[in-house]
């Protein structure tokens, strides 16, 4: 029982916890030291993509005002048969791009993997491709597959076959788009699976020698696996990129046709997604329908990539 002479428990004294606001106060020169960044993402990315989604309901030529169009705009581009036919031109162009792109980059990264001289040489060759100015390649690919003086033509000739107009022919114009595009992009993504290659333990190849594996069985039981999660990225960034590809077609197909700068060659063949969608905003001036393409595209985009994404998933699941 307690006495009047004990002295009372002694209780520890509580420091008050720094609220929102003193936080701030505290590290507010860190919050101004990173504030540039969300300030220019604010004005040059959240705000556009908020702008042009609210645009996509209004009817506007970029000049007088705008008029309420609410889904109009969406059930037109379902029906809008051009804007599908740019579907399908930029899924094959992406497809004749992507898998031998996909195939050289990993054989060019095994090479340079193996290699023992002048590694940062073949590093630098490889990776030039990607920093050059895509509109100066674009014009020296127009004179390689040119119909009479092109380079592509003189090797067919060379071997005996006959000349093909490549930038008038629907097929020819997505070789030639596609085999731009798997040049530009190949050198790029070697770099990206040698980085993944030279992850991989060298325990696991020895351990395959000694076991009596040949090159080609290690390459699909140890190399292919452990270059799973690369190999996602380097899909998911091709298609994201492929799909997207505006300059290509339109520097290589500009003057072959007078129907308009955004065409995309004869029989529009060469008409990708965004393509299509510089031509309604800017050839047609209608500013709210390109709105809707271009939130369209961001759809096909976002459902393809998910697509490769789930395809690589399940093949590691396997």
């Amino acid at each position: 029982m307690a006495t009047a002479l004990e002295k009372p428990p002694v209780v520890a004294e509580q420091t008050p916890t720094a609220g929102p606001r003193t936080g701030f106060r505290k590290y507010w020169h860190l919050y101004a030291a990173i504030s540039p960044f969300y300030l220019l993402f604010l004005a040059f990315g959240l705000i556009p993509v908020g702008f042009s989604l609210y645009l996509s309901f209004h009817r506007w030529d970029g000049l007088g005002s705008m008029e309420w169009a609410g889904l109009s705009q969406y059930r037109y581009l379902l029906s809008d048969s051009d804007f599908w036919s740019s579907i399908g031109n930029t899924v094959i162009i992406w497809a004749l791009a992507t898998f031998p792109m996909i195939f050289l980059a990993m054989v060019t990264a095994v090479m340079l993997n193996s290699a023992v001289r002048f590694k940062n040489v073949y590093r630098f060759a490889y990776f030039l491709p990607n920093v050059t100015s895509v509109v100066a390649v674009a014009i020296v690919f127009g004179s390689v597959f040119s119909t009479n003086f092109g380079l592509m033509n003189a090797l067919l000739q060379a071997v005996g076959l006959d000349q093909v107009a490549w930038l008038n022919t629907p097929w020819g114009i997505k070789v030639a788009i596609a085999t731009l595009m798997t040049w530009q992009w190949t050198g790029y993504n070697a770099i990206i699976f040698l980085a993944g290659l030279q992850t991989i333990p060298s325990e696991l190849y020895e351990a395959a020698r000694v076991d009596g594996a040949g090159p080609v069985e290690t390459f699909f039981r140890i190399t292919l696996p452990q270059l799973r999660p690369t190999l996602l990225f380097v899909l998911v960034v091709s298609t994201v990129t492929g799909l997207q590809s505006f300059t290509e077609a339109q520097v290589l197909l500009q003057n072959t046709s007078n129907d308009s700068t955004f065409s995309g060659g004869p029989g529009h063949a060469g008409r990708t997604m965004v393509l299509y969608f510089f031509q309604q905003t800017f050839d047609n001036n209608d500013f709210g329908y390109g709105a809707a393409v271009a939130w369209g595209i961001f759809l096909v985009v976002v459902l393809f990539s998910i697509i490769n994404w789930r395809l690589v998933q399940r093949r590691g699941e396997e």
